[in-house]
């Protein structure tokens, strides 16, 4: 059928399901009706048999309907799960037959019965009476056909999630994930903050920013890309233990890794380094596992990934050479190093000005990242990837740092953070000779941050870790707009 004969079917069906809503108002019926005493969870009502004799009173759409003469079959769907019913005009009288029977899919109703058991074995609510709740105009998808099309699933995730109990149970995984993290976070005694969404200057991560302007300030804010500089600002105050559960904003490229809007927990505790930060990483990502799968083997697109601890540290040197058999150390100097790339067909920009340390990255980002598949921390990055981290113990062009891989992808970010302000403002200087060459994604120059760490900023560890993408991989699902209610997309011409 073509998209005009569909339209146009469609259109009949939104006609006669309007006349339905009239015939319902003529007889006194309000077709989108007021508050309801829902007592019962239908997942709860399936926990019991046709030996129960508790009258049950619980509501949902109606997602299958039929009717036969003087009985009425279907089934209703909450939040947690579905269930049969059966009308029986004689039972609950010819009035409210008469309503039932303008009844149908898509349709919100509360319902009060019983419990019985069909002679096809299937548990079924007797209703006593019902109440219409809501009337449905525009008609689902078809039960068999379902809502296919991927784009318009997570353009009308409201149909999605009622066609495709899979979506629901993704996303309660989801908020599982986040009220885990509370849980344990708060368990190790950190205190939950907030800090602003709108930043006067773009920093706390290298990324493309979204701009807006203030107008009663007149100036312009940007939407933060990450929490970090003023997490690290409440460590001054005297928080010794913080995280943020929150949205961060990336104006860069859509794929099924990233999304412009995007969840991260972020946090920050005094008197430690990035080695507390690897411990406490572990142990909360295996044990969220354990919670989720009763188990630390998890499958993830046809993978099989162990989750269980110990997880390998390794540098970032060591992993190179014995992946890809560049040994950085022997490489005496940036030609050297970029000749050397060119030699294994790594891909160079050629607007970028390339360190040694730079094709590090670089060979690691091309030939490891995919490597990783069970968990693994990568340790001991370049300082010039690293402008907010501190250097590691006598050394000049290396910090305390780790990113954690699994399935290939990075999961977490961690600093030993740096709170030596003569040295940030340096690296912020640089940050802003890149941004004036024409890097986009450098940071800013934040005086403040400065002007907060010359008051004191104890040593202390900190620690990124997405959400998202972490949903992702517990749920195996191989799109982050798979695990995101409402992502990113095109703007679409609606026409009702």
């Amino acid at each position: 059928m073509s998209n005009q004969a569909n339209q146009a079917s469609e259109n009949q069906i939104i006609k006669e399901k309007l006349k339905k809503v009239e015939e319902l108002k003529e007889v006194g019926i309000e077709p989108y009706g007021r508050k309801y005493g829902k007592i019962d969870e239908i997942a709860e009502i399936n926990k019991y048999d046709e030996t129960c004799e508790k009258i049950f009173k619980t509501a949902g759409r109606i997602v299958a309907f039929r009717r036969m003469g003087k009985n009425g079959f279907g089934h209703i769907q909450d939040a947690t799960g579905k269930i049969q019913y059966y009308v029986k005009q004689n039972e609950v009288g010819d009035e409210q037959y008469e309503i039932y029977k303008k009844l149908g899919v898509g349709d919100f109703i509360g319902v009060e019965g019983t419990l019985f058991r069909t002679q096809t074995g299937e548990i079924t609510l007797r209703a006593k009476s019902f109440e219409v709740l809501s009337k449905n105009i525009r008609p689902l998808p078809e039960k068999f056909h379902g809502l296919t099309d991927i784009e318009t699933r997570y353009r009308q995730r409201y149909v999605d999630l009622v066609m495709n109990p899979e979506v629901m149970e993704t996303m309660k995984k989801r908020f599982q994930v986040i009220r885990f993290f509370r849980t344990y976070l708060e368990g190790k005694g950190f205190t939950e903050v907030e800090t602003p969404m709108m930043h006067p200057i773009a920093g706390g991560a290298t990324a493309r920013p979204f701009v807006t302007h203030h107008n009663a300030l007149d100036m312009e804010l940007f939407l933060r890309i990450a929490p970090e500089l003023y997490l690290k600002r409440l460590l001054v105050g005297g928080f010794e233990k913080v995280f943020e559960i929150n949205r961060s904003f990336r104006n860069e490229g859509i794929s099924i890794k990233h999304n412009p809007e995007f969840t991260m927990m972020e946090l920050y505790q005094a008197y430690a380094d990035f080695n507390d930060m690897m411990d406490l990483t572990e142990d909360l990502i295996s044990n969220l596992t354990l919670e989720l799968h009763d188990k630390y083997e998890i499958e993830y697109e046809t993978q099989s990934v162990d989750m269980a601890r110990p997880w390998r540290r390794v540098t970032m040197k060591d992993i190179v050479k014995e992946v890809s058999g560049f040994d950085f150390d022997k490489i005496s100097n940036d030609e050297e190093a970029i000749a050397k790339a060119k030699e294994m067909g790594i891909p160079l920009d050629k607007d970028r000005t390339y360190t040694k340390y730079g094709i590090l990255n670089t060979i690691f980002e091309e030939k490891v990242e995919e490597t990783l598949i069970n968990p693994t921390f990568i340790t001991e990055y370049p300082k010039e990837v690293s402008p907010l981290a501190k250097n590691k113990q006598g050394e000049t062009e290396w910090v305390d740092r780790f990113e954690l891989f699994i399935s290939g992808r990075e999961f977490a970010n961690a600093y030993s953070e740096l709170n030596d302000p003569r040295d940030q403002k340096e690296r912020f200087e640089e940050q802003v000779k890149l941004k004036e060459a024409g890097d986009d994604e450098a940071q800013g120059m934040d005086l403040d941050y400065i002007r907060a760490l010359e008051y004191g900023m104890p040593p202390a560890g900190g620690l990124g870790i997405g959400i998202d993408r972490l949903v992702m991989l517990l749920t195996d699902s191989s799109s982050i707009r798979d695990v995101l209610l409402f992502p990113t997309l095109r703007k679409e011409d609606i026409e009702l």
